[in-house]
């Protein structure tokens, strides 16, 4: 039970800062904050669009659990924090499309800044694999 699982990703901030995607330990899956990076490239998608980052986030957030052994649904919180106010309501709606069935408990922090200014939004979650 006190193994712990890493699961990392070619995103360059996790390399430069020292940190991975998401850790397990026990049934319990953390994943860190988590942009719209596109993998490939290195650089931020969408940046004009924080509905398209949150998906892209929240699509990584479900990849991570699952490559940790969890599914969608053990997701219990998400936290998220956006940048400019007039992007909650997007960021509202890729939450509710891509985990509303599994409605988390979900906090939204807004006036955040971000390593990159291309960066409007950034989601953490934590799961409880069952």
């Amino acid at each position: 039970m006190n193994t712990i699982q890493r699961y990392r990703t070619l995103n360059p901030y996790e390399t430069k800062f020292g940190y991975c995607r998401a850790v397990k330990r026990g049934p319990f899956i953390f994943v860190s904050g988590t942009t719209a990076i596109d993998l490939e490239t290195g650089e931020v998608a969408h940046p004009m669009s924080a509905y398209d980052q949150a998906l892209k986030a929240f699509r990584e957030i479900i990849t991570a659990v699952e490559a940790l052994g969890g599914k969608k649904g053990d997701i219990v919180r998400i936290q998220m924090f956006v940048t400019y106010d007039d992007d909650s309501g997007e960021v509202g709606r890729a939450l509710k499309e891509e985990l509303g069935d599994v409605e988390p408990a979900a906090t939204m922090i807004i006036g955040a800044k971000f390593v990159s200014p291309d960066m409007r939004v950034e989601i953490q979650a934590d799961a409880i694999a069952s």
